[in-house]
This record gives structure tokens, sequence and C-alpha cells, in this order.
């Protein structure tokens, strides 16, 4: 599954002069950026940073167009875009689109003919101006006279909308390349711009891309992106248009296109022929505890937005955007179409309302029902109360209630077949993996029970349960309990549309407890689920069973690898194996850069329920670098909470590694080396392991020269 997910800026984050530093008394740099450790010096001369402004814009009456911009740091201050007058050379390009009067979309004036060596076909690309003339203007700004004219037959009343991108070289400072982009809307006959496009804003694909840019970078942001891709350009070499809600629903689509089900691929044949395939691509939102959750359109359409068009899926349905996903619909032929051709988008939404009075309709909201979110679920909510004779050596009784979204009891007799209820009891808190629950416990550093059978349940519905195993003797400090549960329903029933056994979890609830009277100290949060959700939107895992951290790390400890699964395994090389470590942080670390770590001959692969061979190597992490590429996984802060990035976890449990290069790992190793998986890596962090412990600290540590942000800062 690659995830190769949606966000947006319209400027790099290294963004201040030391002037400002001064005045303003702290950095303005966070301490993800490269110029936050650059020295003052440096900073005072550099001024690192990139800012275009647009500030005028015309059209001749001979097709002449100019814009007049400024070229200046985050603070204002004016850079020579040569670079001599100011350190590093400025690389602007502009372009210029329209809207026509009736249409929604842009159509580009400047353009390009590219011409295909596979096919030798030739077509029309949107494109940047090329052969213009630039001239100081006033107050240090910039006239650039494009070489394009304006079309004959140009409309002077209809919007009009410029964009800047570009550069500016630091490389030579050990800054980077500092990158912006610009937007103009203007109307050449005068007057307000009344008609725009605002469909998806940037805040929408950052929650995945962190910030979205492409083309080597410098094109940052949603409105820039629309005024290229528009339904005029295509490539040439594989004859998929380009039109961004065409190729934006392909791309997330990507695995589960129909064209790809049925062995096709989607790809586009890009810049110097690069081919981009995207016929792997899972969209990570979840769905009924698994990815590919397609069916959400308000993860990008997100009414919360601002968007002022947000909702124009839903009141505009039309074939191109619609057909793009549904790619084996034949409109012309009324193929997959209930038979039905549609000349034209005109009728679609007399049929595709809105939203029906049924789910899984022909509406728009009701065709897109994810089925495990149904109103017509009953649900589970649980609780627990209280934890009674939880202390060393003792079996703790539990109290908790199951009631589904109605407040009503959930009866203990119908957590049968598919349904599930499950208790989980792991600790200590601080530093788990390594507690024995027992001889007849296949699980490591904790125990699941079942309390279904023999839970002792009132009529309101609170409900006691005793476990069967002991916290050991030894025990101390704080333990928890988590509880987990799905309960199934048939959605529709007697209908054609019925829906049989579909499952719905319940919130995970961890209750925390002392053993041994100390102080109740919850586990440290690391990670949050809601980091997790900007990607994820629903995170559920496990048949609909897992949905909190607090929930997954008491399974997913350093001890705990694919072992209780592994003689099921369903592959011959899954059986001969060694065993797989599931410790949350080195999992989580692994699965996201997946694709890397095949590449680098390390597949990370659990062997799963039912011996199910479960391989990441085609997972990209979707945050987006500075140079316009998925995969940028020193993205830390898109995860964790807090800084706890720099928080190293020096002495706490060793993980169990067996396909690690050392086993068991020490913690902070581990966690390390879980990206950083070659040889040379973990040899390093052996070399700095003595008998006392890891001294990752020393050079890694929050305070120190090396520490995890500075060597992931962009």
């Amino acid at each position: 599954m690659k995830r190769i997910l949606p966000g947006i800026v319209l400027l790099l984050t290294v963004v201040a002069a030391a002037v400002a530093m001064k005045s303003a008394g702290r950095s303005p740099f966070t301490k993800h950026d490269k110029a936050a450790y650059a020295s003052p010096d440096t900073i005072n001369f550099v001024r690192p940073g990139l800012v275009f402004k647009i500030t005028k814009a015309a059209i001749a009456a001979d097709g002449t167009i100019t814009a007049t911009l400024k070229i200046t740091d985050p603070q204002g201050l004016t850079l020579d875009r040569l670079g001599v007058d100011t350190p590093g050379i400025v690389s602007p390009s502009l372009m210029l689109a329209s809207i026509p009067q009736g249409k929604t979309q842009y159509v580009a004036y400047t353009t390009r003919i590219q011409t295909s060596p596979i096919t030798n076909q030739s077509a029309t690309q949107a494109a940047t101006d090329t052969g213009g003339t630039w001239a100081q203007a006033a107050d240090g700004a910039y006239t650039y006279t494009f070489k394009t004219k304006a079309p004959t037959g140009w409309d002077p009343t209809a919007t009009h909308t410029l964009a800047v991108f570009g550069s500016r070289d630091l490389t030579a400072f050990d800054l980077g390349t500092n990158r912006a982009t610009d937007i103009f809307s203007f109307v050449p006959a005068g007057g307000a711009v009344a008609t725009t496009r605002d469909v998806v804003r940037d805040t929408s694909c950052n929650s995945c891309h962190d910030k979205l840019n492409f083309h080597g970078g410098n094109r940052i942001g949603v409105a820039a992106c629309i005024l290229c891709h528009t339904p005029q350009s295509t490539d040439p070499d594989t004859g998929n248009t380009v039109d961004f809600p065409v190729m934006v629903h392909k791309i997330h689509m990507g695995k589960a296109l129909p064209s790809v089900v049925a062995g096709g691929t989607y790809q586009i044949i890009g810049f110097n022929q690069g081919v981009s395939d995207w016929s792997t691509v899972v969209f990570p939102a979840n769905a009924g505890g698994a990815a590919s959750g397609v069916a959400r359109c308000e993860t990008c359409h997100n009414p919360k937005s601002g968007a002022a068009q947000a909702n124009a899926y839903l009141t505009n349905p039309n074939q191109a955007a619609c057909g793009s996903c549904h790619d084996d619909v034949n409109f012309a032929t009324g193929e997959n179409h209930v038979n039905l051709p549609q000349p034209n988008s005109n009728q679609c939404k007399i049929c595709h309302t809105v939203q029906g009075e049924l789910e899984f309709d022909a509406s728009i909201k009701g065709a897109h029902t994810i089925p495990t979110e149904s109103v017509e679920h009953p649900g589970l909510k649980l609780q627990i109360l209280k934890v009674d004779n939880g202390t060393a050596g003792s079996k703790p009784t539990v109290t908790f209630t199951a009631k589904n979204n109605a407040g009503n009891p959930v009866p203990m007799s119908s957590f049968t077949g598919l349904n599930r209820l499950a208790l989980v009891l792991g600790g200590p808190a601080q530093d788990p993996g390594y507690t024995n629950f027992g001889a007849d416990v296949v699980s490591s550093g904790y125990v699941s029970e079942n309390p279904t059978a023999t839970a002792t349940c009132g009529q309101d519905g609170t409900c006691t349960y005793t476990f069967t195993h002991a916290i050991p003797n030894t025990a101390k400090g704080t333990f928890y309990i988590g509880a987990e549960g799905r309960r199934a329903t048939t959605l529709l029933a007697g209908t054609k549309k019925e829906r049989a056994n579909v499952e719905q979890g319940a919130k995970n609830v961890v209750f925390n407890f002392s053993v041994d009277g100390s102080k109740v100290q919850a586990r440290r949060q690391v990670v949050s689920i809601d980091k997790c959700n900007g990607c994820h939107v629903a995170l559920s895992t496990h048949g609909e069973n897992r949905n909190r951290i607090d929930q997954c790390v008491i399974c997913h400890n350093p001890s705990e690898t694919d072992k209780p699964t592994k003689a099921l395994a369903v592959l011959p090389a899954d059986q001969a194996s060694p065993l797989q470590s599931v410790n949350f942080a080195l999992m989580i670390h692994k699965i996201h850069t997946g694709e890397d770590l095949a590449a680098a001959g390390k597949p990370y692969v659990i062997v799963g329920f039912g011996g199910s061979h479960n391989e990441f190597s085609d997972v990209v992490f979707p945050a987006m670098t500075n140079n316009g590429a998925t995969g940028a996984a020193n993205s830390c802060y898109m995860c964790h909470v807090n800084g706890s990035e720099q928080n190293l976890p020096t002495g706490l449990q060793n993980v169990t590694n067996p396909q690690g290069y050392i086993n068991p790992t020490p913690p902070v190793t581990a966690a390390c080396t879980s990206c950083h998986s070659s040889l040379s890596a973990s040899a390093h962090a052996q070399v700095n392991t003595a008998p006392l412990g890891e001294s990752c600290e020393t050079c890694h540590g929050a305070a120190a020269d090396f520490n995890v942000s500075k060597v992931h800062a962009k």
C-alpha cells in the first residue's frame, strides 16, 4: 500500500532576519527550521527566506501583459533578484490564466506544446512564460513584461490570475533552497474580482502533506496548482488529462481505481520523461478499520476549511470529476451507469441529489456512506468506572458499562459471533513489556480476557468482571486496563441494499490504577490520535477494535512480536523468517518508511491474524520535502506531540527484535534505527552503548549539539 496522501503553505519556514530577532527579543525560527541553528552572523548577513508579493498587473490593448512584484525576505527587506547586493540568486517564473464567463475553471494564456517521444503525439500544456523581460521599478520592486500576449478576443471583464513561483539558492550558507509562491487576481477592465475558484484549501491537503509543493518545490498551494492543471492540459505520452480534479481524484484513488483493479495502471509522464505511477496509492483515511477510505470526499472537500466552493462536489456533480474515480463508467454508452447514457453533465444532479432519504442510495452523501459509520447502527460505548482489588498478587475486579448510542445497556449475551468484547491488563505504565501474567498466556507483557461469559450485570447495564489472571506479586507502580469491543448489525434489512454484519467499534477506554499504593502515573504521551487522524481521519485497526494510542501500546509493547500468529503464516517464506517485532515505536516508524526499508533490502513484514501477510513496502510517508517530493520522514512533528521526539526513551525496556541487527535492541536504538535502518547506523548505536546503557543523549539529547530536532530540520 502506497500512502501518498494530501496541505500547503505560501512561504518556506525559514523566515526572518537578525534585526527582527534583536527587536523582538526572541528567535522567529522554530526548531524545525535549519536557520534556527545558524549563527547570528550568518543570519545577519544572509537574511534567509523568500517572499514574493505581486502588487500590480495589467493587460494593454495590444495584449501585452505586465506584472509588478516585490522580492523580499520575510521581514519585508528587499532582495536583489540577481544575488549581487544580497546573498542568493532568486529565480522567479510567472504565468497568467483566466476564468472565462460562465465557466468554473481556469484557461491558461501561457502555454507550450509538448511532443511525446513515445507516441509522437503533441499536446497543449499550461506553463510559465519564457523569454520575458525584467526591469527595476520603484521601491525596489520589479516589473516583468511577458513575452506571451493575451490571445485574440480575450475578455477584459473576466477574472485573471497571475502566479509567480520561484526559489532563492542559499545552499552555500547551508540554508538550503528557499521557495515561495504568490497569487494575484484582478479584472483588467477594473472593478472587484467576483468570479473565483475556491474548492479545496491548503489546510485540507496539509493535514497529510505538511507543506504541499511540487515540480521541484516551487509550486506551493492549491491556488497555484489549478492555474496549470486545467482541462486544456494533457500528457501526450499517456493521453491522460492533468486537469486538477481529475488528476487528484485518480491519484488518491490509485489502487482502488476500477481500471487498476481490472489490471491497468494510472500513470503520468512528466518532466524529463519521468514516470509517475500512482497505481499502488492507498488513500490513508480509514473506513471500517481498513485503509482506502476513498468515500470520504469531505477529507479534501472540507466544509470547515473556509473554501467558498467546498460543497461544489455535492451541488455540482459532473462527469469529469465523478468519472475520474468511477473510471469504469462509460457515459456515452451507459455502461456501468445503470445503462443510462449521458451526453453531458447537465442532468447529473437530478438523480444525484445532495442527500436522499436512505443511505447507500444514488444521492452523493448516500452513495459515499461509510457502512461502519451508518446512522442506523445502534453503536457501542464502553466505560470503565473503577478497578477493585487491583494490587500486586491479586486478581482485579473491573466495574464497567457497555451501552448503545441511545444510552441503553447492551447485554453480554449479544457479544457472540462477529461481536467482541475484551478487557486488556498490562503494566507498569511507565516501562511496560515484560510483565509475566502466567505460563498459559501466549501474549507478551499483557493479558486479554473476555468478560462476556462470567460478568455480572445489573438492570442499568453496570457490570463487574474479575480477571482469571493475577497481577504479579512483584508488580509496582501504575498498571492499566483497557476496554475494546465491537458489535455487528444489519443495515437496510430486507432491501436490495441490505448489508449484513456491519461492525462498529467502540471508542477504547483505558483505566490507570496503582498496584502498590503509589501515586497513579499514566504512561508518557509521545504521539496523539488526533495527529494520526490528520491523515487517517478515523484510525481504527484490528477489525474496528483499537482506535486509541494508549490502547494500542498495551499490546504493542517492547517484548511483543508476531509469535502468536507466526505458526499460521499463509506464506512459506513468512513461516521460515525470524519473528518480527511489533513494538509500537519500532512498528510505526517502519510502517511509515516502508518503501525506504524495501529499497534498502529490509522490508517490514508482519504475520497478522489468521497468518496473514502484511507487508508495508509500498508505503510512502506523505509529508513533502522542500524539493517537492513525498517521503519527508524527518517531519517527526507530524506525529509526535510536545516535542516528544527529542525526549529519548533512555533507560526503558529493551526491545525484542529478532530481525534487527541487534537483539534485544536498547530502547533509543530501537526507535532510531527503525527509520535509520542501515548496518552502519546500528553499528554506530552499538559502539555508543556500554554496560551502563546507551549514551545517545550525549550527542542527541534535547540540549546536545546534534539533537533530534536539529538533525531533522528542513
